[in-house]
């Protein structure tokens, strides 16, 4: 995407012009700060890279009416976008309506059109917008107040508003149709309500989200992929690893030192340490699917390539975590390999066998006689032993949406976990068998289907089902949490996300 040069920015004032000191360079993923409005009090943006934590100070009388006073950290995108952030306001502060929050605006000007989220010290949230510059500032208030969680996004002209507490689902958003122009400034704003005082605001994963078009045909074209690990108990993420084009389905290897990941059908294990990716050697299976899995001693990798000798179908194979020449498991597909038990004796699989239907199966790691686990009607995915063997959990249409399930580990005694509003895949049990992740859609995805390229949340719930939180509210999907792929301690959760080019 190409991003325009930013010249002298000219402020109004009255009925004179004065010309403003070019704003200066921000770190992270903004391009420049300003004050906006030429408050008293001079604002900051500072970026902390090993946390990946902006905070932010400002000052300014308001934002509202026919002019704005703000400290803002900003870069300039075009098209559709998605902004979200966890947020927080540092302090007691001085004034009930301090605010934070995104902001987009057509231009520096400090009466210039914009809309902004904006969460208030009082907890009052709201989408606050000025139609045509000089306009009078109106607004839509959400109905929840202090929201940590905040998302703007903009579809062409439609702009809506997502607000949560952390943990919770996104409310219903509030929208507005309002044409800023093509090219616009974006970004996180704090505002004291105070010329004589400056607030400070903390904000923690803040993604810049360029979603996907109408013309991207998937499977063929791909977005951009970060590898994100997750802090279970917080909901803090860092992004430890980028590429421009599509990586998927991270495992963590027992030992805590590496996640392995597929990247355009080969298999790469990312160094925690050193941050770097290297290729894993896979033999002939150059064609592997996000489908791959580590034995629970992290000492064997299982494998879905798509076998040419097998029409291209996806085939389970087997060979050294560190690398080699993989060994036949399957002699048909397709077959999409998700578990592997913890004595080592048995991988357990997703595969349709000529009649239309997707169930789990299991087999002996060295091959053999397949079977059939959940010979119900429906799609059955997902599958994922529990680290005493006991169960397997997986996820299944059977109830009518996409739910998580377990069984016993001989494929009887299936029990239903949950039962809500969404599309609910790939669940994967912590190594301390206490939690089970797993990714969610909306209700509007068909319940059969796991594409790319969604707003998504990972939510968790305890092993033996109950309550459910959200723990990452993120754009991606079909690639995101596809495999086993907690930390070995169990506070850790490794991921991908996806965005086009900013």
């Amino acid at each position: 995407m190409r991003l325009a040069r930013l010249g002298l920015v000219l402020l109004l004032a009255g009925s004179s012009m004065a010309v403003a000191e070019p704003p200066s360079r921000a770190s992270g993923i903004f391009q420049g700060q300003t004050d906006v409005g030429a408050p008293e009090r001079t604002g900051s943006t500072t970026y902390d890279p090993d946390s990946q934590v902006y905070s932010v100070q400002g000052s300014g009388a308001n934002m509202w009416g026919e002019r704005d006073q703000f400290h803002f950290a900003w870069r300039r995108l075009r098209g559709d976008f998605i902004l979200r952030t966890t947020a927080e306001l540092i302090g007691a502060g001085s004034h009930p309506h301090r605010k934070i929050g995104w902001i987009v605006r057509d231009g520096l000007e400090p009466d210039a059109a914009q809309v902004a989220l904006a969460v208030h010290g009082d907890g009052l949230t709201a989408m606050q917008f000025r139609r045509v510059p000089a306009a009078d500032t109106e607004e839509k208030r959400s109905p929840i107040s202090g929201p940590d969680v905040i998302q703007l996004a903009r579809r062409g002209t439609t702009y809506s508003a997502s607000v949560a507490r952390f943990g919770e689902p996104f409310a219903a958003p509030l929208e507005l149709d309002l044409d800023l122009g093509d090219e616009v400034y974006v970004g996180l704003f704090v505002c004291s309500h105070d010329e004589e005082v400056s607030e400070r605001a903390s904000f923690r994963n803040v993604r810049i989200v360029v979603p996907a078009g109408a013309e991207l045909v998937p499977y063929r074209d791909y977005l951009g992929s970060n590898l994100e690990i997750l802090d279970i108990a917080s909901g803090e993420r860092t992004i430890v690893h980028q590429t421009e084009d599509s990586m998927q389905a991270p495992n963590w290897t027992p030992d805590g030192a590496a996640l392995i990941y597929n990247r355009n059908g080969l298999l790469y294990r990312f160094d925690l340490f050193s941050r770097k990716a290297t290729v894993l050697d896979t033999g002939f299976a150059d064609s592997n699917n996000n489908d791959h899995v580590l034995s629970f001693d992290g000492k064997m990798l299982g494998i879905s390539h798509h076998d040419r000798e097998r029409q291209n179908r996806s085939i389970v194979f087997t060979l050294p975590a560190t690398g080699g020449e993989p060994q036949r498991v399957t002699e048909q597909g397709p077959s999409y390999l998700h578990g592997w038990s913890p004595d080592g004796r048995y991988l357990i699989y997703t595969a349709e066998r000529g009649d239309g239907e997707y169930d789990i199966y299991r087999i002996p790691v060295g091959g053999g006689e397949e079977t059939n686990l959940t010979p119900s009607e429906g799609l059955d995915d997902g599958s994922e032993y529990s680290p005493d063997g006991r169960y397997i959990y997986f996820n299944s249409v059977r109830s009518g949406s996409m739910e998580i399930w377990r069984m016993g580990s001989d494929g009887g005694e299936p029990e239903q976990l949950t039962d809500d509003e969404s599309n609910n895949w790939f669940p994967h049990v912590s190594p301390d068998g206490r939690t089970v992740v797993f990714l969610s859609y909306s209700a509007d995805v068909d319940a059969s289907d796991h594409p790319f390229y969604r707003e998504v949340y990972l939510r968790s719930m305890p092993a033996a089902g109950g309550p459910v939180r959200v723990i990452a509210y993120l754009y991606g999907g079909q690639g995101t949490i596809n495999v086993p792929s907690w930390a070995p301690d169990s506070k850790r959760l490794a991921f991908v996300s996806n965005t086009g080019e900013r």
